[in-house]
C-alpha cells in the first residue's frame, strides 16, 4: 500500500503522539508520590518511663536523649525531625553499634544496617585508623525513591525513609541508586544453614540439619510483626536502617545509640531548638557525607 507525503505525516504525528503519551504515563508513574501515613494527634505517644527518675545536670547522655525522645513523641509525628549525630572523634571502632543492630532487627547473612567503615592515614610508624559508622541518611532528597517501580519505599513525615515490605519485590533498583551503599538485599539466608548437627556412624561424615528455629523468630521492623519462615518478608526485600521506628515507639533509643561504649551517637529531634542533637550541629564542626550529591543527608558527622 503506498502512502503520499500528507498521509505520512499524519500517520508520523499520531504515532508520535501516541509514543509522547506513553511516555508521559510511565514518568508520572515513576514520579515519588506521597503516601498517607498517619499525621495528627493520634500519632502523640504519653511515654512516661522516665518520670519517676529524677533528672541532674550530670546525668549520662543517653538519659538527656531518652528525656527528649519522650517529649518529641508528645508531638504530632509531623512536628518531629528525626537527625543522628556522629562524633568521629570518640568512634572507636568497637563495633558494638554493628553487632547490636544485627540482634535486635535479626538481620541474616550479607544484611547489615550500620557497618563501620575503616580508614588508615599514615605510614608506618606513624599510622593512624579512622572509624566511620555509616548508617541509612535518611536524605531529605532520598534517590532511591524514585526508582522504586512500585512505590515501596517513601519518606515519612518525621524524615525517615521507610521501606514497605509487603509491597517491595525485591528489583534492586533502590540499592543501585543509593550512593552511600546504605541499603542491603536480604537473599534468605541463615547463619545455621547446613550446619552439622552430628556425626554418622562408622565417621564417615558430619550429619548437616536445617537452619536453627530461633533464626526464624520475627523481628519487629516498622512495629509490624515479620516472620522469615517459609522465605516470607523481609526475605527477598530491599533493607535498610530506620533508626529502629520500633523502638521510638516504645520511647527507646535506636539500638546503635544505646550500645554505643564511646556515647559517639546522638539522636533526636532536630525541630527541637533545645535537644542535644541540635546543640551538638550548632556547636562543632559538622560535615555530611558526599554532599555534592545533593541528597540532604540528615545524619551529621563531628569531625
Amino acid at each position: 500500500m503506498s502512502m503520499n507525503r500528507r498521509e505520512f505525516v499524519k500517520a508520523g504525528a499520531l504515532v508520535g503522539a501516541g509514543v509522547g503519551a506513553s511516555l508521559g504515563v510511565v514518568a508520572k508513574d515513576r514520579r515519588p508520590q506521597s503516601r498517607p501515613d498517619p499525621a495528627g494527634p493520634e500519632t502523640r505517644r504519653r511515654l512516661s518511663l522516665l518520670d519517676q527518675l529524677p533528672q541532674r545536670d550530670d546525668e549520662d547522655v543517653l538519659l538527656r536523649m531518652q528525656r527528649e525522645l519522650a517529649t518529641a513523641m508528645a508531638k504530632p509525628v509531623e512536628e518531629r525531625r528525626w537527625v543522628m549525630v556522629i562524633d568521629i572523634r570518640k568512634c572507636i571502632g568497637c563495633h558494638a553499634c554493628t553487632i547490636g543492630c544485627v540482634a535486635e532487627n535479626k538481620l541474616p547473612p550479607g544484611v547489615v544496617y550500620r557497618p563501620v567503615v575503616t580508614e588508615e592515614s599514615g605510614e608506618f610508624p606513624n599510622v593512624q585508623l579512622r572509624f566511620t559508622p555509616r548508617p541509612c541518611m535518611q536524605c531529605d532528597e532520598p534517590p532511591c525513591v524514585p526508582v522504586c517501580p512500585v512505590r515501596a519505599t517513601w519518606k515519612r513525615l518525621d524524615g525517615v525513609v521507610a521501606i514497605d515490605y509487603d509491597k517491595c519485590i525485591g528489583c534492586r533498583y533502590c540499592l543501585t541508586a543509593c550512593p552511600y551503599g546504605a541499603r542491603t538485599s536480604d537473599f534468605g539466608l541463615y547463619y545455621t544453614d547446613e550446619a552439622a548437627v552430628g556425626a554418622r556412624d562408622g565417621n564417615d561424615g558430619a550429619v548437616m540439619g536445617p537452619h536453627a528455629p530461633y533464626e526464624d523468630e520475627p523481628n519487629h521492623e516498622y512495629a509490624k510483626h515479620w516472620s522469615r519462615a517459609g522465605h516470607g518478608s523481609p526475605a527477598g526485600n530491599a533493607r535498610k536502617c530506620h533508626f529502629c521506628l520500633h523502638r521510638l515507639e516504645q520511647g527507646q533509643l535506636p539500638m546503635c545509640a544505646t550500645t554505643c561504649l564511646g556515647r559517639a551517637t546522638y539522636f533526636g529531634d532536630q525541630n527541637d531548638a533545645r535537644s542535644l542533637v541540635s546543640e551538638r550541629i550548632a556547636r562543632n564542626n559538622v560535615q555530611v557525607l558526599l554532599p555534592h550529591r545533593g541528597t540532604k543527608p540528615r545524619v551529621f558527622y563531628i569531625v
